[in-house]
C-alpha cells in the first residue's frame, strides 16, 4: 500500500520537530516532506549543527514518522540557471549542503523546482547553465545516495513528464526521477495527463496531490491554496491511471495553513470525483467525523432538492455561529 506523506507547510509553523511529526502522525500520515525554500529562516536549516540533526534524528525514531523527502525550493531565489554567476555558485552551495542534509535525516529524496529561473528572463543561456549545474548536482547526490527528482511545475520550463525527459536524455543518471505535481501538471491544457503518467512511469519517485485552476489565453492559473474540489484536477482519474501502471510509490498532500490558528478544525473534506477525507486525532474521531460528514451532505443534499439556486451563508453569520461555539473565544454554553 501507498504511504500518505504531508507538507511541511500543512503543519502549524511554531512547532519542534517532535510535535509536527506527532501532529501528522495524529492525523494518520505515514511521514512528512521538509521544506528549505527562499526564506532566510528555512535556509538556515542547511546549517543544522550535529546536536541539531540528531535531536530531529531522535524525533523520527521516538514518533515512528519519517521525513522521507525534502523540498528544495530554495532554487527560486538563488537559480542554477542564473546569468548571475554568484547566484549560480550560492545555488550550488545549498545543494550540496542539502544533499548533506539528507544523508544525515535520513532523507532519501529532493525534490528539485523544474525551472532554469523563476525572477530572471529566460534564455537559452539560462537553460544551458540550469543543464551544467544539474549534472553536477546529480553527481554528488549520486555519491551519497540520494535522488534528485525534478518537481512538474507551475513553470512552462519543466511543466511536463515530457519536458522533463528532455532533460533526462543529456543526464541519464539513475538518481536522476521526476516528481509529478498532479495541479501542476493538469494545470496546463497541453498537458494529456494521463499520458504523461503513462509515459515514465518507471522514473516517479513521489507525487504531490493539490488542486489547481487551468491556465488560459486570459488567466496564469493558480497553483496554490486551491481548495480540493475547486479546482480543474481530475483526482479519480489519475489515481485509477496510477493504479492500472502499478504505482506503488508515496503521496504527498500539498498544502498550506501554516498560518491558520487551527488546521484541523475542518476534519473533513469532499473531493470532486473522489470519495470523502475525513481525519481526526484517534481512528474513533476519524470515524464520528465520518457520521457527521454523510449527516451534513444529507441536509446540504436535502436543501438543494427543495430550492434551487442556494445562495452560500454569509460569512459574517458563518464565523458568528462557529466561533461562539469554538475556539478561546467561545462562549455558547457557559455558564
Amino acid at each position: 500500500m501507498s504511504m500518505i506523506g504531508l507538507y511541511e507547510k500543512a503543519t502549524p509553523k511554531d512547532l519542534n520537530w517532535r510535535e509536527r511529526l506527532l501532529f501528522a502522525k495524529k492525523l494518520g500520515f505515514d511521514f512528512v516532506e521538509l521544506s528549505i525554500d527562499e526564506t532566510d529562516d528555512r535556509l538556515k536549516r542547511l546549517d543544522w549543527t550535529l546536536a541539531e540533526r540528531k535531536e530531529v534524528v531522535e524525533a523520527i525514531y521516538e514518533t515512528g514518522v519519517k521525513i522521507l523527502s525534502l523540498c528544495l525550493s530554495a532554487h527560486r531565489r538563488y537559480p542554477l540557471g542564473s546569468t548571475d554567476q554568484q547566484k549560480r555558485k550560492t545555488a550550488m552551495t545549498i545543494m550540496k549542503k542539502a544533499i548533506n542534509l539528507a544523508s544525515d535525516l535520513g532523507i532519501r529524496c529532493i525534490q528539485l523546482a523544474g525551472y532554469d529561473v523563476y525572477y530572471e528572463e529566460k534564455s537559452l543561456r539560462s537553460r544551458a547553465l540550469f543543464i551544467e549545474n544539474l549534472q553536477e548536482a546529480v553527481a554528488l547526490a549520486s555519491e551519497k545516495g540520494v535522488v534528485l527528482s525534478i518537481e512538474i511545475m507551475d513553470d512552462p520550463f519543466i511543466n511536463s513528464i515530457t519536458k522533463y525527459l528532455k532533460i533526462k536524455e543529456q543526464i541519464p543518471s539513475p538518481y536522476l526521477q521526476v516528481y509529478p505535481d498532479i495541479g501542476n501538471l493538469s494545470a496546463w491544457p497541453e498537458n494529456d495527463v494521463g499520458y504523461e503518467l503513462e509515459k515514465r512511469i518507471r522514473e516517479i519517485t513521489q507525487i504531490h496531490l493539490k488542486d489547481t485552476l487551468s491556465v488560459t489565453n486570459h488567466f496564469s492559473g493558480k497553483f496554490k491554496e486551491v481548495p480540493f474540489g475547486d479546482g480543474c484536477v481530475d483526482f479519480e482519474g489519475c489515481l485509477r491511471t496510477l493504479k492500472r501502471l502499478n504505482y506503488n510509490g508515496s503521496f504527498v498532500v500539498e498544502m498550506w495553513s501554516e498560518s491558520s490558528d487551527d488546521p484541523i478544525a475542518c476534519p473533513a473534506v469532499i473531493v470532486y470525483g473522489h470519495g470523502p477525507f475525513t481525519w481526526g486525532k484517534t481512528v474513533e474521531q476519524a470515524v464520528q467525523n465520518s457520521i457527521v460528514l454523510e449527516e451534513v451532505a444529507t441536509m446540504a443534499i436535502g436543501t438543494e432538492l427543495l430550492a434551487r439556486p442556494i445562495e452560500p451563508i454569509d460569512t459574517y453569520l458563518l464565523d458568528k455561529h462557529y466561533y461562539r461555539k469554538h475556539g478561546a473565544q467561545a462562549y455558547y454554553g457557559q455558564g
